[in-house]
């Protein structure tokens, strides 16, 4: 499950007018019918809504902004200075931006480079902690998080669980470029935890659909140990 945090104060606005908004026109909806409404009281419905969109909007590009000042720190392998952000900087770091605009597209997002930075510093329960708090509708974000899982789990030796997530990051999106590197990892982690019929397959898979992938040229290797 993902994670539950106490939210900012600008979420906790945002979801009491999301609330305020959805009461007043459940009410209306059941009632209208019944009684007379008046034209100010849909008004008031419609303003609080374009208000709500336009403070989300607002706070997608503030975060946006702010993941771009990160990023240059998390190329360069400074991984605990983009978690943290650094002092006097423009750069306020991954968790800040988590933390005040992690339901924007572009605080899903960060989420995803914090979970790596977590990674990279071999802190693979915090990073899967946040890799599992993605809630974003970008699918290769999505399967970005399933294997980060993935990774954290086979860092631990957990070559089952491993391989069953990185099958599910090859199947978010049949169109991702990584998926034969997913079915690649997954094949991998089967193969070690000693389930080779399992992994035969996805090693055929990768062959059969994926032919002129870099990992397909060197799958060979692989289906050789699953061969009876």
């Amino acid at each position: 499950m993902p994670n539950q945090h106490k939210g900012t104060r600008k979420e906790i606005r945002e979801d009491k007018l999301v609330e305020f908004s959805m009461k007043a026109w459940t009410f209306l909806e059941h009632f209208k019918k019944n009684i007379a409404i008046g034209v100010a009281a849909v008004a008031i419905i419609v303003v609080a809504y374009i208000l709500f969109q336009s403070n989300r909007k607002s706070s997608n590009e503030t975060a946006s902004f702010e993941l771009a000042q990160v990023m240059p720190v998390y190329e360069m392998g400074a991984f605990q200075e983009a978690i943290d952000g650094k002092v006097g900087t423009k750069n306020k770091g991954f968790k800040k931006i988590v933390d005040e605009y992690g339901s924007t597209n572009y605080g899903e997002t960060a989420k995803i480079f914090l979970a790596h930075s977590y990674f990279n510093l071999k802190k693979f329960d915090l990073a899967l902690k946040v890799y599992d708090d993605y809630s974003g509708g970008n699918d290769f974000l999505q399967a970005a998080a399933y294997a980060g899982m993935a990774g954290c789990y086979e860092a631990q030796n957990d070559i089952a669980k491993a391989a069953e997530l990185f099958l599910k990051a090859s199947k978010v999106d049949a169109d991702n470029v990584l998926n034969p590197q997913y079915l690649l990892n997954a094949g991998i982690n089967y193969l070690e935890s000693g389930k080779k019929a399992e992994a035969k397959d996805l090693f055929e898979a990768i062959k059969r659909d994926y032919p002129k992938s870099s990992f397909a040229q060197g799958v060979d290797r692989y289906l050789v140990q699953v061969e009876d």
